[in-house]
Formats: structure tokens, C-alpha cells, sequence
């Protein structure tokens, strides 16, 4: 295998900045970052920020061709996609064209369906397989160190796994009336569609944030937290076998609903187009442009994030249950990257994954998610560059909530 030592990242947002911050932290294993957008001057703007030199310029992802140019220009060994979930595919397909390998942190959706999926990147598993590339889907926090700490449960921990809770607490103050933590359009349409999990092999669908229950979050404590549907769930219900039961907890905080359900009810969530003096809009992406955005949030955000996994099983013939998880203080991520710890987490794992892929600890042909390939390296790479993990037994629990 030729070295590898060249990434394109595509996307300068909250997190796809720390992707290239921490790429350029690292010059040992990247070589040459170049950092390309929709808009330039948010390129030009994480550029001055970065450690190191890198490079940037302006890319529309929707445009396959403009993707193939630009990357026939720089010759990168990897794309991470650190765009919108809408950009998977048309990225994909640029890979493909130019020989080179994927990886994002979100799985695809259409603009016109709020219904993230990942059977549309699945079906390329084949084609990428035939190119010898690898596909890296879902390496961010949550998909992607989530299923990266059920692996780590299955082959270390486990005999038998039955049951994973995902558990995401943002304990955060950002000190606005309402805002979002990432992109304002994704979550908007991620919080609002109907919850979702998995129980004896079958998909129960529920109403939005209709099921919710106190969770002890580590080094936070109780918080309310409701049930809504996440992708990895789909993922690990395949590659953790013997589940009986998976679910994701989220916390919203009571003024978060308030705001959420008053842009419900005044269809200001909505995702089709409306006319508007005559003009075409569409209210998600208006309500977008009105809120602060997420790289806005991080100078005065205080409080931490705790995100982990509640995995209960057998080991040798002896009920287990732990909670696997990571604390990250907005504060400190903003002192080291100027990003506060939503960012932090989305943007720090595509960089580690992307070790793993140059350094070959990562290998394959085909469309791959982050718990079919080895857990061990990645997490201790994890712990190196500030996301680290802790593993706590706990005595006597029972499945997390009472649900029918």
C-alpha cells in the first residue's frame, strides 16, 4: 500500500472546522489539508485559525463534476464529508469517478423527505468494492464513537449483548433564547419526525419526544431525556448480534420543546416550499437564516457534554451492564480550537478514523460503518486527541425507562 497523507475535507461549518484544525494539529500523518466549501470565507476564515498551513477553495457539493475537478486538482488519498447529510451521495459518487476513498459523519437524507436513511449509501457497497475504495459511514460522535463503543463492548467486554441504550446529554448554557447545537435544518428535522427504536425484531415508531424518562448521566446527574430515533440504531441492529432492544435518549431542556412546538405549530419547520410574494421559500432553511449559528455559540458556552452507551448482556454466564462514555467541557474545546463540544466531538472522530485508514488499521473494500472495523486502535487514537472514553460498571440496573 502507497502511503497515504492527503485529505480533502468538504464542508467549513461548526464541525468541519475542527476536522481541519485537528488535521493540521497532526502534520505527521496529514500532509496536505485542503478545506473546501460552498462559501469561501468560511475556508479563509478557519484557515487563519489553523496550526499549520493549509489550503482552501470554494466547492458547491451538490455539483458532482465540480467535486471531480477539484478533486483531480489536489489528489487526495480521502474525502471526508463534513457537509449536509443532502451531499452524501453526489460525494460518494465523485470518489468513485476519481478513485478515492469516503468518510462522513451522517447518513443520507433527501431535502425533500425528512427521513435519513442509509440503504441509498448502502447499495454502493459493491461498486466501491470493485474500486478497491473504502467507504466510512457515520464517523462522527453520535453515529460513530457510539458504535464504536458497542464494538468495543462486543469483543472486549461481552459474551452476549441484549440490550443498548445510546445516551446523549448536552449539560450546556450557550445563553440564547433558542438555538441549535448543529446544523438549525438537520436538527429541526431530526427532533420533529417520529421516534423510533428497535424491540424484538421488530421497528416500533412512536410520536415526536412523546416518550421521555430521567437518565443519570455520568458526571452530570439526572436529567429528563426523551426517546427520539438515531441512525446508528439501524446500523447496530445489524452488526451486534443477539440485540434484543436498542434505543437513543436525547435531553432537550423544557425551554428547547417550548421553542420547538411553537415553530411546529406556525409551520415554520416545514420542509416544502412555500410561495412567498411570489417567490419559492422554504420555512426550515428561512428559520436557518434567523437563528444563531452553531459556531456562533462557542465563546460563552459553558457546562459539558456527557454521550455514552448503557450495555447490558452476559459474561461468562453472568448478567453485566455497563455505561461506556465520554465527557467533553465546552469551555476547554473552545480554548483549544475555538469550537464548543458539540463541534468538538462531531469534528475530532473523521480525524482519528482517518488515521486509522492511513496508518492501515483501518482496511477493506466496500461500504463499511465504524462498529465493523477494529474498535481497540481507534479508541486509544480517541483518547490522544481529546475525546477521552471511560468504562463503569453498574450494579444491578434494569433497561433504562418502562416502555410497553
Amino acid at each position: 500500500m502507497t502511503s497515504m497523507n492527503r485529505v480533502l475535507i468538504i464542508g467549513a461549518g461548526a464541525a468541519g472546522s475542527v476536522v481541519a484544525k485537528k488535521c493540521a494539529m497532526n502534520t505527521d500523518v496529514f500532509k496536505h489539508i485542503h478545506l473546501a466549501s460552498r462559501r469561501l470565507e468560511s475556508c479563509l476564515a478557519v484557515q487563519k485559525e489553523c496550526a499549520s498551513p493549509i489550503t482552501v477553495s470554494e466547492v458547491d457539493g451538490d455539483d458532482t463534476a465540480q467535486v471531480i475537478a477539484l478533486i483531480e486538482k489536489q489528489k487526495p488519498d480521502l474525502l471526508i464529508n463534513m457537509a449536509l447529510p443532502y451531499q452524501d451521495l453526489t460525494l460518494m459518487d465523485a470518489c468513485l469517478a476519481t478513485g478515492v476513498h469516503y468518510m462522513d459523519t451522517a447518513n443520507y437524507e433527501p431535502r425533500e423527505e425528512a427521513k435519513f436513511a442509509y440503504h441509498w449509501q448502502w447499495a454502493y457497497q459493491e461498486r466501491f468494492k470493485e474500486k478497491g475504495l473504502m467507504a466510512i459511514l457515520g464517523c462522527g460522535f453520535d453515529p460513530g464513537v457510539t458504535n464504536v463503543f458497542c464494538a468495543y463492548a462486543r469483543d472486549h467486554l461481552f459474551d452476549a449483548i441484549e440490550f443498548i441504550d445510546i445516551i446523549d446529554c448536552n449539560d450546556g448554557n450557550h445563553g440564547k433564547a433558542f438555538a441549535t447545537n448543529f446544523n438549525p435544518e438537520i436538527n429541526l428535522r431530526e427532533v420533529t419526525q417520529h421516534g423510533k427504536y428497535w424491540k424484538d425484531g421488530q421497528w416500533i415508531e412512536v410520536d415526536p419526544v412523546s416518550i421521555s424518562c430521567m437518565i443519570d448521566y455520568p458526571e452530570v446527574g439526572p436529567r429528563k431525556s426523551y426517546l427520539i430515533y438515531h441512525e446508528e440504531e439501524e446500523s447496530l441492529v445489524q452488526n451486534i448480534p443477539g440485540l434484543k432492544q436498542i434505543r437513543f435518549w436525547m435531553t432537550f431542556s423544557d425551554n428547547y420543546i417550548k421553542h420547538m412546538e411553537v415553530l411546529q405549530n406556525v409551520g415554520l419547520t416545514r420542509i416544502d416550499p412555500v410561495m412567498y410574494n411570489g417567490t419559492p421559500i422554504v420555512p426550515i432553511q428561512f428559520l436557518k437564516h434567523l437563528l444563531p449559528a452553531p459556531s456562533s455559540l462557542a465563546e460563552n458556552y459553558t457546562g459539558k457534554t456527557s454521550i455514552g452507551c448503557v450495555i447490558q448482556g452476559h459474561k461468562d454466564e453472568k448478567p453485566k451492564t455497563i455505561v461506556i462514555y465520554n465527557i467533553c467541557d465546552h469551555a476547554a474545546s473552545f480554548h483549544e480550537v475555538k469550537a464548543q463540544a458539540v463541534s468538538y466531538t462531531t469534528g475530532v472522530p473523521p480525524v482519528v478514523g482517518a488515521m486509522m485508514l492511513f496508518s492501515g488499521q483501518w482496511q477493506g473494500k466496500g461500504v463499511f460503518n465504524v462498529e465493523q472495523l477494529p474498535a481497540e486502535p481507534f479508541l486509544k487514537e480517541l483518547a490522544r486527541q481529546g475525546l477521552p472514553w471511560h468504562v463503569r460498571d453498574i450494579e444491578g440496573a434494569q433497561p433504562l425507562g418502562l416502555l410497553p
